[in-house]
C-alpha cells in the first residue's frame, strides 16, 4: 500500500466508538500515490477504480480502499493491459 495512510476508524472501534471513514478528493490521492489527477481520473472511467459519493459541488470522493486498489493495478500493469487488468478485476468482484 502507498505511505502515509492508515485506519483512525479501526483504532478507535477498539475503543467502543467509531469516526466516519475519511474520505479522499482527487487531488489527496494524486499527493499520496504516483497518479497523475489524469490517470486517477481515467482508471475511475475505465471502472478500475470506483469513487465512494460526490460532493455537493460533483466531486468524486474516494475512501481508503483506492490505495489498495491502485497498488495492486500498478503491479498488474508490469504484466498486463489496462483492458486485461480491468477484466481481471471484475471476474474478481463478481
Amino acid at each position: 500500500m502507498f505511505d502515509g495512510l492508515n485506519s483512525d476508524s479501526q483504532k478507535n472501534e477498539k475503543k467502543g466508538f467509531s469516526t466516519p471513514e475519511k474520505l479522499y478528493r482527487i487531488g489527496e490521492v494524486v499527493r499520496c500515490t504516483p497518479y497523475s489527477r489524469q490517470t486517477i481520473h481515467n482508471y475511475t472511467i475505465m471502472g478500475l477504480i470506483k469513487e465512494s459519493s460526490w460532493t455537493d459541488g460533483g466531486h468524486r470522493l474516494y475512501d481508503v480502499s483506492v490505495f489498495d486498489k491502485l497498488s495492486q493495478i500498478a503491479e498488474l500493469r508490469k504484466t498486463k493491459t489496462l483492458g486485461q487488468i480491468r477484466d481481471q478485476l471484475r471476474n474478481i468482484s463478481n
